[in-house]
């Protein structure tokens, strides 16, 4: 049976975590492309160089040619800007919807059928200009940012608690920014609310932590966090090659669903061999509603901007 082909587009810090992390759970075939000449073959090739060390065997190739990802099942887009000291995702609006839009082309031409994980930020808008550009199946194009909302939300939680990682569920919609909305009230940690365990404002402070989860990293690095973001690239790419069925906070296509009218947007979602293959609709409360379409409405503003970009 031939090994799934993924293609990592940029192969800077999220790229080339994303690349070894993909390596370490053989989870196919590895393509990293970058413009930067040396950069995704230097890469590619220490990657590979710690195979017999860790023990896989995943071919992995470093490139700057696009003929070299061709036929690809699927994509992973984490080429563009990234935030530093000072900027907001939505700084970097105008410069990655060009990067996206010329991906994206070359997507097109090279593997027509592969599915495709947007990583690159503001994530919903760019998610919403792949799928523009690339004329993609709705289900086929989605965006990574739930998985890493929801991965700070739960370690916060559990340093806070005192538990393991592993017993935190929790789930986060909306946009990837400022406006995210966290769901204290469908978090369990052991089976048990989070609401039982935690007093609102020790709480409050928390999701106000995790909205801000990215911009402390970046004014304690210098530049944008990695580690986590391609954890979170991993499990989506995943779930759709090996057919898992699982529930992922995602960015993905909305119609009727939440009565979003038709826009890229965080919400609990079944990834499978088809993408996207089902949106979850949880039983919002009239607060948690309203943080959702507040959130929602920022995304449909970004939406139209790239409209104008394209």
């Amino acid at each position: 049976m031939a090994r799934q082909k993924i293609t990592i587009v940029g192969a800077g810090n999220v790229g080339a975590t994303t690349a070894h992390i993909a390596a370490t759970r053989q989870l196919g075939d590895i393509i990293l492309i970058d413009i930067v000449e040396g950069l995704a073959e230097g890469k590619a090739l220490d990657i590979a160089e710690a195979g017999p060390v860790q023990l896989y065997d995943s071919f992995i190739t470093g490139t700057r040619d696009w003929e070299q990802t061709a036929d690809s099942n699927l994509v992973i887009i984490t080429s563009g800007l990234t935030r530093k000291p000072g900027m907001s995702r939505d700084d970097l609006l105008a410069k990655n919807v060009q990067i996206v839009k010329d991906v994206s082309q070359k997507i097109v031409k090279h593997s027509p059928d592969s599915s495709i994980i947007v990583v690159c930020n503001p994530l919903d808008a760019m998610v919403y200009a792949a799928s523009k550009v690339t004329g993609f199946e709705k289900n086929k194009v989605m965006g990574m940012a739930g998985e890493l909302d929801s991965a700070r939300f739960s370690y916060f939680i559990a340093s806070e608690i005192g538990t393991s990682v592993k017993d935190v569920k929790c789930i986060l919609m909306g946009g990837h920014g400022d406006d995210m909305v966290p769901l204290p009230r469908f978090t369990s940690i052991g089976g048990k609310h989070l609401t039982d365990l935690l007093d609102k404002a020790k709480i409050d402070e928390l999701i106000e932590r995790t909205r801000k989860g990215g911009i402390e990293i970046v004014n304690l690095l210098g530049y944008s966090a990695y580690y986590a973001p391609a954890a979170g690239a991993f499990k989506m790419a995943d779930a759709i090659l090996t057919d898992k069925k699982a529930v992922t906070s995602c960015c993905a296509y909305c119609d009727t669903e939440y009565d979003a009218g038709g826009y890229y947007v965080g919400v609990p979602a079944v990834l499978g061999k088809e993408g996207v293959e089902k949106i979850i609709e949880l039983d919002l409360n009239d607060s948690e509603l309203a943080q959702f379409k507040k959130s929602l409405d920022h995304v449909k503003q970004l939406a139209e901007q790239v409209d104008k970009l394209l």
